[in-house]
């Protein structure tokens, strides 16, 4: 239900908002707001008689294409309502008034939707009759839907049209005519595969929540639904599949020479393309990177494809739909010449904010040498001591701590989710993890020093945040002050003696935080288990005041921490997480011993 909730409700007001923002981000460009037409001041056009390249469609799919706009790309762009074309009257006024009056000629790019296609092309041919020249480039990149059920219709418009737009917008910029623009728009267009994939059909602003309740009924938990059109169009089918089963289904799609039903284009191992994934709107940035890994992986590995430009973001979106859109561009011959292929057209400058591969054509081409990775110096790890512990009980009882609070990660992550953001028991159950998988290679020693060592160092690779950060300068100060005690003699190292090196890593803590019991921390557990066990030498009376300790912190205000940033009165309803995770490994190694 998340997804239905919008800053602006009112859809008009959204489009109109949205279309004066792209004139702040872009200086050089106008808005027409009676005919919602976003182009380019004539000041800014150096050469007014090249060839215009126009653009449009339904809003909701920013930043196309109304931030494409600007030099190298579109002259202007035509918007309608959310997901509905525009009028006939508005392109023919964008035709006709909102481009340089000298312009040799006009390209509209408009992706095949029935609604896209019947009011540009009405638009096209009243400007036709006024004596102007227009050419319409009809984007159809869709696999997702196949030659069987497409029927006269043909292929939907996809990302793919950004890639096509790019190309025409660089090659008018060149002075190119306008026959020579359109033709490269089409051969683009015959060299495109497109298909696309999401979690969910989007919430439009303004329509009832009952839209978004049925959605969670219609594409369920763990479902995905491929070939889903940019308009909330349902896709060719619904899978439960992760990330690398997905993209192959999708590439085979788009590939599969032996698809009949599918296969528009044949690419083959070794032919020169452009690979763009586009971002729906509402996938993060970290899968979507992780995708964009997944499927250069699978080009290369299945398809014996290595793109030429790997582009990837948000170019033409739907809203803000959980969903993503692979684009494969075949590079073909342009026949115009040097600086006038399809990949120098790409690789041109534009000054337009919804272009946002910026990556130098140099940068691309250059030859980089393998970098040897440097391996990390183990001396200090492996430097033993003369003091000893007995590895079998050491072994049973972090076993028997960490497994403890591996135990209560849930727990943890509720009191974090209500305190906090989260994250803590997802922390504490990674590097409870690696320190088990440490316990149970069979690596332990009878030597604390060294064993302390390793495990400091599982808990930087594996422990991030705050926790992470206290969590590894303590155990690095604890290894430090446990090789302190060391002596000529083989020693056994005393509870005592563990309890000094522990009140000394407190006071190495305290240099780097300022928490202290009080502050809702897990120093609040931290300190009551190390003064208890110099006291009384006994682990368990230690560990029972540790646990007294983080119940106690129910109620207390946070005073250090993202905590302190969380409003509302959770801190009377749960314990500190920080402190009960730690609690709770303290119990269960003392349960051990």
């Amino acid at each position: 239900m998340a997804a239905a909730k919008h800053y602006l409700d009112d859809p008009d007001d959204a489009v109109l908002s949205g279309l004066r923002g792209v004139t702040l981000t872009n200086p050089s460009l106008l808005l027409d707001e009676t005919n919602k037409i976003i182009y380019r001041h004539p000041s800014s056009i150096a050469s007014p008689r090249n060839v215009s390249v126009v653009c449009g469609g339904g809003s909701g799919h920013e930043p196309g294409f109304s931030a494409f706009v600007g030099q190298g790309a579109l002259t202007a762009c035509v918007a309608g309502t959310i997901f509905a074309s525009p009028s006939a009257q508005q392109v023919r006024m964008c035709l006709s008034q909102r481009l340089p009056p000298e312009t040799q000629g006009i390209v509209v790019v408009v992706t095949n939707y029935t609604g896209d296609v019947l009011n540009f092309g009405m638009g096209i041919e009243k400007a036709r009759a006024m004596g102007k020249k227009v050419e319409m480039v009809v984007v159809a990149d869709d696999v997702g839907v196949g030659r069987a059920k497409s029927g006269k219709v043909g292929r939907r418009g996809l990302s793919g049209t950004a890639l096509v737009v790019k190309i025409c917008g660089a090659l008018a910029e060149t002075g190119a005519s306008v026959e020579d623009c359109a033709k490269v728009g089409r051969l683009a267009v015959d060299n495109l595969v497109s298909v696309g994939a999401s979690l969910s059909r989007v919430h439009v602003p303004g329509r009832s929540l009952q839209e978004a309740k049925d959605e969670e009924e219609r594409l369920g938990p763990g479902l995905v639904e491929i070939g889903m059109g940019i308009h909330n169009e349902p896709g060719c089918e619904k899978v439960k599949t992760d990330s690398p089963g997905l993209v192959k289904i999708m590439l085979a799609q788009m590939l599969d020479q032996n698809d009949t039903d599918r296969a528009y284009v044949s690419i083959d191992k070794g032919d020169e393309s452009v690979l763009l994934v586009n971002n729906f709107g509402g996938t993060s940035n970290l899968e979507l990177s992780a995708i964009v890994h997944e499927i250069v992986g699978q080009l290369e590995g299945d398809y014996g494809l290595k793109p030429k430009r790997v582009i990837a973001g948000t170019f033409f979106g739907s809203l803000n739909g959980p969903g993503f859109i692979i684009s494969v561009l075949k590079l073909a011959d342009t026949g115009l010449g040097a600086g006038k292929s399809m990949l120098e057209l790409l690789d041109a400058p534009a000054q337009a904010t919804g272009w946002s591969a910026n990556i130098k054509p140099e940068t691309w081409e250059k030859e980089y040498e393998e970098v040897q990775a440097i391996a990390e110096d183990e001396k200090e790890d492996t430097r033993s001591t003369n003091l000893k512990v007995d590895p079998k009980l050491l072994q049973s009882a972090l076993t028997s701590g960490l497994e403890k609070l591996i135990a209560s990660e849930e727990e943890v992550t509720r009191y974090d989710t209500i305190v906090g953001d989260g994250d803590c028991g997802v922390g504490l159950k990674r590097g409870a993890g690696g320190i088990l998988k440490f316990l149970g290679g069979g690596q332990v020693t009878e030597d604390p020093a060294v064993n302390l060592a390793k495990i400091a160092g599982i808990v930087e690779a594996t422990m991030d945040g705050t926790s992470g950060a206290l969590y590894a300068i303590f155990l690095n100060s604890l290894t430090a002050n446990v090789r302190k005690l060391d002596s000529s003699n083989q020693t056994q190292l005393t509870s005592k003696m563990w309890a000094q090196a522990l009140e000394d890593s407190l006071e190495a803590l305290s240099k780097y935080t300022p928490a202290q019991p009080g502050d809702r921390t897990l120093v609040d557990a931290l300190v009551p288990f190390v003064v208890t066990l110099k006291e009384t030498g006994n682990t368990r009376k230690a560990a029972e005041a540790a646990k007294t300790a983080a119940e106690n912190t129910k109620g207390m205000k946070a005073s250090l921490g993202r905590s302190v940033y969380v409003g509302g009165e959770g801190h009377t309803e749960v314990p500190d997480p920080g402190a009960y995770g730690l609690s709770q490994f303290l119990t269960g190694l003392a349960e051990a011993l």
